[in-house]
């Protein structure tokens, strides 16, 4: 078969014109963003209705403290990795998120740390935990976290009560109900309700090096526990009223045991 070169080498001149046409009528549509700058910054925090907690406006100081927030800066300069490691940095916050858009506007997606529980130890610290059990800075919390006190290390605290604190967390009513975990030296723990003048023993968290397995029973240990304190509550102080008793021991799992209060008698002088 004879082959027309000739002809075939125009063909492929004229499409390859044609894409350089096509390529350069392109590049003159595309306006010239080489000089563009950060017109808007978008600060977007999950959990932020929980008040007390991190707000954009902590965000953009963080970034001004490092002098890298992004607004009126060249678009071509901004780093967006930059940003997400200088703010993972903080321990308010998990994850972050950071993009630029062709229109100039650059967004921050922060994924806060939430404390569920704080700690002050009978060794004397103070701080905070979040749900995976890191501990955080003390800071403008909510007042209504729950607080555990006693015989607390950080093992302990990071294994065991940041379960429980997420767990009442979880559950409204107990968080309403319980101010206070106290920790006894055998570990048994002890709640203090916000309503009635009484002390409840649980006894001690099940144990298991697995987290996952953790979770689990400690999560089972109280859901067995706190409904037997609530058909108590319903059945039992609703009636004989709340400020019978000073202690109600839950620790064994066939009998709730609770020790009157003791009656004051005046003597006379």
């Amino acid at each position: 078969m004879h082959i027309n070169w000739k002809k075939t080498l125009l063909v492929l001149a004229d499409v390859g014109l044609l894409a350089y046409v096509v390529l350069a009528m392109g590049r003159l549509n595309v306006p010239d963003r080489t000089g563009l700058k950060c017109n808007e910054v978008g600060i977007t925090i999950s959990d932020q209705n929980q008040s007390g907690f991190l707000s954009a406006q902590e965000v953009k100081n963080i970034l001004l403290r490092h002098k890298i927030y992004p607004k009126g800066e060249a678009l071509a300069d901004i780093n967006p990795r930059e940003i997400e490691n200088v703010l993972k940095k903080s321990t308010l916050i998990y994850d972050v998120e950071c993009f630029k858009t062709p229109n100039g506007h650059v967004g921050i997606n922060v994924l806060q740390r939430l404390p569920v529980i704080h700690v002050k130890s009978e060794s004397g610290s103070d701080n905070y935990l979040d749900a995976r059990g890191n501990e955080m800075a003390n800071g403008s919390y909510s007042s209504d976290l729950i607080v555990a006190t006693g015989y607390i290390n950080r093992d302990y605290a990071r294994d065991y009560l940041s379960i429980v604190g997420q767990y009442m967390l979880n559950h409204d009513f107990w968080n309403n109900q319980i101010e206070q975990i106290n920790v006894l030296k055998d570990k048994s723990i002890e709640i203090v309700p916000r309503i009635g003048d009484h002390v409840v023993c649980l006894g001690q968290l099940p144990e298991n090096t697995d987290s996952a397995k953790r979770i689990k029973n400690v999560n089972e240990f109280l859901d067995r526990k706190l409904c037997r304190l609530d058909k108590f509550y319903r059945y039992g102080l609703n009636l004989s009223g709340w400020n019978r008793y000073e202690y109600i021991n839950l620790e064994f799992d066939n009998q709730i045991i609770c020790r009157k209060k003791r009656q004051k008698t005046n003597i006379p002088t």
